[in-house]
């Protein structure tokens, strides 16, 4: 089974190993779409990292089969590419996706974990901000 998750992977943390792990073990194939700089500025500022850096980080995971860039915040037209069988989605973020979109992908299921509040990127970023 193939899962498809998608990160921002801006100053990696705990949160994102913690949810790519749990995404890994819902199948046999982790493809992960990592949000160029473009999709992330439709939601939120524009990342610290190139997108290449993350990029790279984010394929050096042991745990990752495939990263391949994602240019909208929304997964939807990687998922329509990729076809996977399993979406990992964050609880956070589920609301972007149309549950009638999925539907007629064909079988892709959507499991929702948990955002992790206190492992973020905007976090780690405030906190450097006020140790200077």
């Amino acid at each position: 089974m193939i899962v498809y998750a998608y990160v921002c992977g801006d100053i990696l943390h705990k949160g994102h190993i913690e949810a790519l792990k749990n995404a890994r073990a819902l199948g046999d194939k982790l493809v992960v779409g990592v949000l160029t700089d473009e999709a992330i500025v439709e939601k939120k500022p524009k990342p610290v990292m190139s997108f290449d850096e993350r990029f790279d980080m984010i394929r050096a995971l042991s745990f990752v089969d495939c990263a391949v860039a994602q240019d909208s915040y929304n997964p939807i037209i990687n998922l329509s590419k990729i076809r996977p069988d399993i979406l990992a989605e964050s609880d956070s973020h589920a609301h972007i996706i149309d549950p009638h979109f999925i539907k007629a992908l064909g079988n892709i299921r959507m499991v929702i974990f948990p955002y992790y509040p206190d492992h973020s990127s905007t976090k780690l970023k405030s906190k450097i901000k006020e140790m200077q």
